[in-house]
């Protein structure tokens, strides 16, 4: 699970100028060595940390992760508003039944999975990077791989 520790919300209570507490949370962390730190802790016992929202291309939550294999980096449940930044409903569409084909992308192509699953075997390797609904994947230009559909893939697609 990843965090973006400044969109993160906490209550802690300062136990001494070295330690803060987190809730849930049983190993407490050194604190920066702040000469204010001592004079604060002592004339307050809670400290709030007000949440602040960063506006970045990808956001990090429990449902969202991004990952990278074999050249092909993969978002998964990338919010709406990163969807709506990248204009991915108005990129065309392209859909196609349970196959087996091979794809060299002459170009970078990035792709939202509305539908489907695919296995792709880049060339000279193996392994296969798993896709399906719900990913936006980017795919670099130069690659050749091999396309293994198992499920009916609706996709929109940009290549630049």
């Amino acid at each position: 699970m990843l965090f973006n520790m400044a969109c993160l919300t906490f209550y802690g209570t300062i136990q001494s100028p070295e330690l803060v507490s987190v809730p849930g949370y049983h190993n407490p962390k050194p604190a920066p060595n702040h000469s204010s730190l001592s004079s604060f802790s002592k004339s307050h016992s809670r400290v709030y940390c007000k949440p602040r929202r960063f506006h970045g291309i990808i956001r990090a939550s429990s449902e969202t992760m991004t990952t990278e294999k074999s050249g092909i980096k993969i978002v998964k449940n990338p919010p709406e508003s990163q969807l709506i930044d990248l204009g991915v409903r108005s990129w065309p569409k392209w859909g196609c039944p349970p196959s087996k084909f091979p794809w060299t992308y002459s170009a970078k192509e990035t792709c939202y999975l509305l539908k489907g699953k695919v296995k792709v075997y880049p060339e000279g390797s193996d392994e296969g990077v798993e896709i399906g609904a719900g990913d936006l994947v980017v795919f670099p230009k130069g690659m050749n791989c091999t396309w293994d559909v198992s499920e009916t893939v609706d996709k929109h697609y940009n290549f630049e």
